[in-house]
């Protein structure tokens, strides 16, 4: 199997890096191993804060969508991985904070929904681009980052914001150059790092029971059209024209 992230411990601070040429685009077996590389993180004691990052051109694309298309059966998979791996960054009690540079799709989205403080790129960009691959999903992620009618303007459209407007609709903390990027959020983990454990673990446990809203319910219910619109003729169609780097002819496919 082809490694598509990496850990790295330091000082308290866990480094998990997605790397997944071309795109960082996970697979059914990468979303599985990294919710349960999150879980072992969050399970050790040596372990204070989990920083997310990602090397190539952008930090995730999301599912890998031609896997999806050479074998349908496994959106059943892949769901299950996406919601374990949100489930562990939101409900795992050790801090965690997304890196993001370049394109952050999809699952990408769901990664900075979850987690509890972005720092971004300048060149970042965000966007859920599902309705085009004939597919739902990290809404309620993203609903933790914007505001609704933001959140359904990006859903609808496929189209995606920059750094500078995520930051001024207080998705993010920062937007640095993309050189300083690992270096800002690793200082900032390290201020975290130095707090007590205990009552970090207390606080996060604390705020995500004040939120409005259960996540993970929302995200469950969402999934159930995520599998309803795979069975779709158009759904098969937005994914072949993916693949095939062609426009979606919906035509007759209903």
């Amino acid at each position: 199997m082809t490694r598509q992230f990496w850990t790295a411990i330091e000082n308290g601070i866990a480094e998990l890096v997605i790397e997944s040429p071309p795109v960082n685009a996970l697979d059914s077996a990468g979303w599985r191993g990294l919710s349960q590389e999150i879980d072992r993180l969050n399970a050790d004691a040596g372990v204070r804060v989990i920083v997310i990052r990602a090397e190539g051109r952008g930090f995730c694309a999301g599912v890998d969508i031609k896997e999806l298309q050479a074998h349908p059966d496994r959106i059943v998979e892949v769901n299950a991985g996406n919601y374990e791996t949100f489930r562990a960054l939101h409900r795992g009690l050790k801090p965690a904070i997304a890196a993001v540079h370049g394109y952050v799709l999809g699952g990408g989205i769901g990664i900075c929904g979850a987690v509890d403080i972005i720092i971004a790129s300048e060149d970042a960009r965000f966007g859920v681009p599902e309705v085009d691959r004939g597919a739902l999903g990290a809404g309620a992620h993203l609903q933790r980052m914007f505001p609704l009618q933001k959140v359904r303007q990006m859903y609808f459209t496929g189209e995606m914001i920059d750094a500078a407007e995520a930051y001024r609709l207080g998705a993010v903390e920062k937007v640095i150059p993309r050189d300083r990027l690992r270096a800002t959020a690793l200082e900032l983990a390290g201020k975290i790092a130095a707090k007590s454990p205990t009552i970090i673990a207390l606080a996060k446990e604390a705020l995500n029971g004040v939120e409005d809203g259960d996540l993970e319910r929302h995200y469950r219910w969402e999934q159930g059209f995520t599998a309803q619109a795979y069975l779709t003729k158009e759904s098969q169609e937005a994914r072949d024209a993916f693949v095939d780097k062609r426009e979606a002819n919906f035509a007759d496919k209903k």
